[in-house]
């Protein structure tokens, strides 16, 4: 049987003992149907991971006792920063999913002129919140040790404007661009990659994403889904210059 991973918040060390909330409590005993006494491991999101046991379990509470620390070598040195234009329902659930399974730091959802997505300030956050959960079960199930951030849903221009520095390579996808992606110049360890919703991004959109820095770069010749773009343009990074090598 596979080793049951569970992310569970905040501090705590070898021989601490832990009481689960409710949702968690439930979780482990009703979906995975774990019993007192098994093992499995549990991870803060901040990069450690522990050994522990279960002490006792019902319906609603749990506890575990933590054992010792494990080592884990599942973070990618690679930082990559995934600007991902919001497309509608499971497919931006799984873009999260399969860029945090892939190793990306940060995911910023950003809302585009073509996007069918359209948020107010109650929806975007309850909608953060969801793909924060889909990044969480994403690490549980891939043996990742540090949680990606998850933004809030911004305007790309808004972002573009007050966008992070220290990046090695800014990149934006862009169908028919002269140069391949996997012919852009080594980062060192920071790349920021910028991909359209569902109906790609307006003119207006790539030149402002050329006066902020960013150099577009395709995937090849054929045009491809924003949820397939950023597996490609991730397995790409990872392979030439990540943990896929």
């Amino acid at each position: 049987m596979p080793r049951t991973r569970l992310h569970i918040a905040g501090t705590y060390s070898a021989e601490s003992i832990l009481e689960l909330d409710a949702d968690k409590a439930r979780y482990l005993g009703r979906v995975l149907r774990r019993r007192v006494g098994d093992s499995l491991l549990i991870f803060d999101g901040e990069g450690n991971e522990y050994a522990a046991t279960i002490g006792d379990i019902g319906k609603t509470s749990a506890t575990l006792h933590v054992g010792s620390r494990v080592a884990s070598e599942t973070e990618t040195r690679l930082r990559v920063h995934l600007v991902q234009g919001i497309s509608r329902g499971e497919r931006m659930d799984f873009v999260v999913q399969k860029a945090t399974e892939l190793g990306v730091k940060r995911i910023t959802p950003v809302l585009a002129e073509y996007g069918v997505v359209r948020l107010d300030a109650k929806r975007a956050e309850k909608r953060r919140d969801h793909w924060q959960k889909v990044a969480v079960s994403a690490c549980e199930q891939s043996g990742r040790v540090r949680l990606p951030l998850v933004d809030a849903p911004v305007s790309l221009k808004t972002w573009l404007g007050n966008k992070p520095g220290q990046v090695d390579a800014e990149l934006v996808l862009k169908p028919g661009a002269a140069t391949p992606l996997a012919r852009i110049q080594a980062p060192e360890t920071k790349v920021c990659v910028l991909i359209g919703p569902e109906g790609g991004f307006s003119d207006t959109e790539y030149e402002d994403a050329d006066i902020a820095g960013f150099q577009p770069v395709s995937l090849g010749p054929r045009v491809l889904r924003t949820e397939t773009a950023a597996i490609a343009a991730l397995a790409i990074l990872q392979s030439l210059w990540g943990d896929l090598r």
